[in-house]
């Protein structure tokens, strides 16, 4: 039987970094269909004001990236 490393790290089925699950299913785009968060992991965790700030700032350097891309490809 192959081993399937997953990398989910809240899957009910992780076994030392590897799937245990009888039947797995994937799809190309949405990944593991098998996969199930364990009960002990909360749905949906509390982010920090910090954590909120410092995507924020990441997203206005990307779009800033941008920018700069675009106005060099408009020079040529």
């Amino acid at each position: 039987m192959p081993k399937i490393r997953c990398h989910y790290i809240d899957c009910a089925f992780l076994d030392e970094g590897y799937c245990s699950a009888a039947l797995i299913e994937l799809d190309p785009d949405s990944g593991c269909m098998t996969y199930s968060p364990t009960a002990e992991t909360p749905a949906e965790e509390e982010w920090e004001e910090e954590e909120v700030e410092e995507w924020e700032d990441l997203e206005e350097l990307e779009e800033e990236e941008e920018e700069w891309l675009d106005d060099e490809e408009e020079e040529f």
